[in-house]
């Protein structure tokens, strides 16, 4: 069973009282819906046969009777048909409130390179896109019920117009239940193609969106325009060609209906008028139930690609779980770190600079630290464990980091702090701002640390962005910060500011620092440093003479 079915299996368990519910009423929903247009159809013809036999016959006709039936069975079948949207539904939707966060999880635990790679658009579209074709699958779970409620209430009442007659609508049903299958079957192709090109479109508009002040500046906008365009059009193309091909289907399932009813009615003539327009009534209703299950054959394509899609992201997170639970090995609360090229381990409470030309992979290595990108055996060293044996959880409890290009989150400037640490008290929160000089950035806002910074940060400079995300790092436990170029962008007078203020930082807390600068105020923090072009390591003081 694949990951995706694994979960699924899951939440139709845990959402089996409301799936039964939805299966019994949608049961109830197909058998009124037959004995409501196979009573009908009697009625009126055996009413039409009273008027014209004169006036004695019509008034010994009991209408009372069929028309109360007829009443009640339209009542059961709009009562049932509203509780199964609901049962269903609910079911729905509850498996879903579930199953986006267990992938968003697997989005977040999923292999380093493919997580870093994988865009917002396509995230959304698997989150999203993806996901809504699960919902369908959860929503069309009790079409056999249906049909099966169908069939037997179809039955009963095509029997009352000879056993030809029953066997003549069962053969239908059959027929294009097996003829759907068959032909649905040449649209998996086509379901595909839409679910990517869906995919496609949404992230193409998450990229130019992400984008848009720089194609402003170019005057691109037409550009991005176009490109969004083209996929949307390619999309509109994929569903264009799936509704051709469903159209057949329909077509199937409308020719099936009526000849299910012309089957019945000739079959049943013997019967009289009244009972064979009740069996042809009967048969077509019988047969139109079929409607559910056939469009969730067409809609297979969609649904296999989209779970294809969301199967490589769940693969791909257990595979990297299962990897984090074999390699569990132990560290300190405070470790030291080993370098290749240092003479010694950088111990617990140390300021190491990392030095070199852009693309020495300066950050590549702060990443690794983190488990942001899969290590080479040898990358480094914790505790005397080799950081590629680690678990992420481990690491990611040991460091705190403020990466070069900091995302902040569409929120306040509390929701963004305490992303680092959830049960970080107001003082914490505080005392983090006030590090990263922006306590009076912060106080200035409409409500303080709850003032709504915008998507990104957009209320904030490109400065105070930095320095928030510095502070978000400062609220993190941690024993050892990771800074890539924290001061960029800041001017001078503020940059000393952050440096004083991390100076005495570390006074106060003895967290230890391993720095990305090409600002002497901010290498000046570090008792050494080490290049990582030349592998050499020395006190600062020495390599600055």
């Amino acid at each position: 069973m694949s990951p995706l079915e694994t979960l699924i299996a899951a939440e139709r368990r845990r959402e089996r009282r409301l799936l039964r519910r939805g299966a019994l009423l949608a049961g109830l929903v197909a058998a009124a819906s037959v004995l409501l247009l196979g009573l009908s159809g009697w009625f009126i013809t055996a009413a039409a046969i009273a008027g014209t036999a004169g006036a004695t016959a019509a008034l010994a006709f009991n209408y009372m009777l069929p028309a109360a039936g007829i009443r009640l069975l339209a009542i059961v079948r709009t009562g049932a048909r509203y509780g199964e949207r609901l049962a269903s539904h609910g079911a729905a939707f509850g498996a879903l409130a579930r199953i986006r966060p267990a992938l968003f999880r697997a989005l977040a635990a999923a292999p380093p390179e493919r997580a870093l790679a994988l865009g917002t658009g396509e995230a959304t579209a698997r989150l999203v896109g993806d996901v809504d074709a699960v919902e369908t699958r959860f929503v069309r779970l009790s079409a056999p019920w249906g049909v099966g409620a169908a069939l037997v209430s179809g039955i009963v009442l095509a029997l009352l117009g000879g056993i030809g007659a029953a066997l003549a609508t069962v053969a239908w049903l059959a027929a294009l239940l097996v003829a759907g299958e068959l032909l649905s079957r040449r649209l998996v192709d086509t379901g595909r193609e839409v679910q990517r090109a869906a995919g496609t479109l949404r992230q193409e508009f998450a990229s130019m969106a992400d984008a848009a002040a720089e194609l402003r500046c170019f005057a691109l906008e037409e550009w991005a325009a176009d490109r969004i365009d083209g996929a949307g059009r390619a999309l509109t193309a994929a569903q264009r060609r799936q509704a051709n091909a469903a159209a057949w289907v329909e077509l199937l399932h409308a020719g099936a209906v009526g000849g299910a009813a012309a089957s019945a009615l000739l079959l049943s003539v013997a019967a009289g008028p009244a009972i064979a327009a009740l069996a042809a009534l009967a048969a077509a209703m019988t047969v139109d139930a079929a409607g559910p299950a056939l469009r969730a054959m067409t809609d297979r394509g969609r649904i296999e690609e989209a779970r294809a899609r969301l199967d490589g992201v769940l693969a791909a997170a257990s595979t990297e779980g299962a990897s984090a639970a074999a390699a569990g090995a132990a560290i300190s609360a405070r470790p030291a770190i080993v370098f290749p090229g240092l003479p010694a381990p950088v111990p617990p409470g140390a300021r190491l600079a990392l030095v070199g030309r852009s693309g020495a992979g300066k950050t590549t290595l702060l990443e690794t630290l983190l488990g942001l990108r899969t290590a080479a055996a040898g990358a480094a060293r914790i505790d005397g464990e080799d950081v590629a044996a680690i678990a992420p959880e481990s690491l990611r409890r040991t460091f705190a980091w403020a990466p070069q290009d900091a995302s902040l989150i569409a929120g306040t400037v509390r929701d963004n702090l305490l992303l680092a640490d959830p049960q970080a008290d107001e003082a914490t929160l505080r005392r983090a701002l006030h590090d990263a000089a922006l306590d009076d950035v912060v106080a200035a806002l409409d409500r303080g640390l709850d003032g709504w910074i915008g998507e990104n940060g957009a209320r904030l400079s490109g400065g105070e962005r930095r320095r928030l995300a510095l502070a978000r790092a400062y609220c993190a436990p941690a024993p050892w910060l990771l800074l890539d170029e924290p001061s960029e962008g800041l001017d001078a007078a503020t940059e000393a500011l952050v440096a004083r203020r991390l100076t005495a930082r570390f006074e106060r807390t003895g967290q230890g620092l391993i720095l990305v600068s090409h600002r002497p105020a901010m290498t000046a923090l570090c008792d050494r440093q080490f290049d990582l072009e030349t592998s050499r390591a020395a006190p600062l003081a020495e390599i600055a003479a």
